[in-house]
């Protein structure tokens, strides 16, 4: 069991979540009971997308041990996002979000939806507009001073995706006074970081933060599914996908997302009055 679990750890080290997992299964299969090692199991499969299976193993762990209730609880409001969000992503549903949408906001939501619906043009000219129109939010991100913020990837610019209290959101940039990133420490912060988020009325939320790109638990690539790089594909005229790792870009440079900890931001005039 031993040697299956080193030869885990080494593939994994090696960015091949793939071979870690047949290691790992039969470190499981050796000895069931050893909690550790189911965590290890659970979180690998997310790695890999393997949801259902993934929850399988924590529901199994939490009849073992009683203190990994909150955990399953966690992991599994997170579980059940991540379906939603690929519908999100393949323009079937809409994402969660916090009060009246702003205009802006309506359109980048339709922009998936269209493009769900295969009129592709029309997806670019919404998600144009609303780039257009969304509001410039300046603040730091550990400590450097920006002018602007958004995600990389053109089918979210202005807003962060997160997974609070079992429901996906879009929560706009705007709408945020900051938002604080717990240190990444286990596999399971390579596809959700932990966050908190402070509302610029006030409010606070505990969020988990999708660490990678849509798609990425599909790759053949174990640096993609791992969250260890970004790779771009072009989606239409000046409009960029990514896979891997999420990147938050301002005017002063790109920023990986499991590199970040704290962002403050300062809403645009109007917006506190928006969120009241």
């Amino acid at each position: 069991m031993n040697d299956a679990l080193s030869t885990a750890e080494i593939a994994l080290r090696a960015g091949d979540p793939q071979s870690a997992l047949a290691a790992l299964t039969q470190a499981v299969r050796a000895k069931p009971a050893d909690a550790r090692l189911r965590v290890f199991l659970a979180q690998l499969l997310c790695v890999l997308g393997q949801w259902e299976r993934a929850h399988t193993q924590l529901n199994v762990l939490a009849d073992m041990d009683s203190e990994a209730g909150p955990m399953r609880e966690m992991v599994g409001h997170a579980l059940r996002c991540e379906k939603l969000r690929d519908a999100v992503f393949a323009g079937r549903r809409s994402p969660m979000v916090f009060g009246q949408p702003d205009q802006w906001l309506a359109l980048l939501i339709e922009s998936m939806l269209q493009a769900g619906a295969g009129d592709l043009a029309q997806s670019h000219a919404l998600a144009a507009r609303a780039f257009d129109e969304a509001p410039a939010t300046a603040g730091t991100i550990d400590g450097l001073a920006f002018a602007w913020i958004a995600d990389a990837d053109s089918r979210l610019g202005p807003v962060i995706e997160a997974a609070i209290n079992g429901k996906y959101y879009w929560v706009p940039f705007s709408r945020l006074a900051s938002v604080r990133f717990e240190a990444p420490t286990d596999l399971r912060d390579q596809v959700w970081l932990p966050a908190r988020m402070t509302f610029s009325n006030g409010g606070e939320v505990v969020a988990m933060v999708p660490v990678r790109y849509p798609g990425s638990e599909k790759s053949s690539d174990g640096q993609i599914l791992m969250a260890r790089k970004t790779e771009w594909r072009e989606g239409g005229p000046d409009r960029w996908f990514g896979l891997g790792q999420r990147v938050l870009v301002t005017d002063q440079g790109e920023h990986d997302l499991l590199s970040i900890r704290h962002i403050e931001l300062q809403p645009a005039a109007g917006e506190d009055a928006a969120n009241g």
